[in-house]
């Protein structure tokens, strides 16, 4: 029976290293650790943490669900759905952690120019993918046309990563879905 790959050892555990403990935080330790690979493993994969955190926010980017944003209900439902599924993805993946996305921005002051453009590179897309859908409910009015859709998108999804930060540090249920509601109800003309 083949052995695993260490390097795929090493991506599947870094993510939950770097959710937990930030980019600076995590150590090559802690995540060849969690892998349960010796430490020069990493090495022979990746030239620095900063390589290993590019791809992570690649791969994380990656396994965002675009499905709720295809055709189907009305761009203001479809945008909801999508939201709440990454609230949801947040939420599985230990809501006390925040986004992946988030955690990385607040470290990329010191975490390095490849991580900051790579996580820029995710929001952006992020924010292309819910102007097209904006742009389909401003062309139907259901969508305020006051703004042009890129700016109502990234507004979105400053919202969700404003809204996940702040459920972080929920002593009570979180109003994070009731936030979305709030920014979604902005969006209405």
């Amino acid at each position: 029976m083949p052995q695993p790959s260490n390097r795929n050892r090493l991506l599947e555990h870094a993510e939950a290293v770097f959710r937990q403990k930030g980019f600076n935080g995590a150590s090559v330790q802690d995540i060849t650790r969690a892998a349960d690979v010796p430490k020069g493993s990493f090495y022979n994969h990746f030239e620095s943490k900063q390589d290993l955190a590019v791809e992570i926010v690649h791969r994380y980017a990656g396994g965002t669900d675009l499905s709720p944003l295809e055709e189907g209900d009305s761009p203001v439902a479809r945008l909801r759905a999508y939201l709440l599924g990454e609230l949801e993805r947040t939420k599985i993946t230990g809501v006390e952690f925040g986004c992946l996305l988030g955690t990385f921005a607040s470290d990329s002051a010191t975490a390095g120019d490849r991580v900051r453009e790579a996580v820029g590179e995710a929001l952006a897309s992020r924010s292309d993918s819910l102007a097209r859908t904006i742009e389909e409910g401003q062309a139907t009015g259901d969508i305020t046309a006051r703004r042009p859709a890129g700016v109502l998108a990234t507004f979105l999804v400053d919202a969700l990563e404003g809204a996940i930060l702040r459920a972080k540090t929920a002593v009570g249920p979180s109003t994070a879905a009731e936030e979305i509601d709030i920014a979604l109800d902005a969006l209405r003309p």
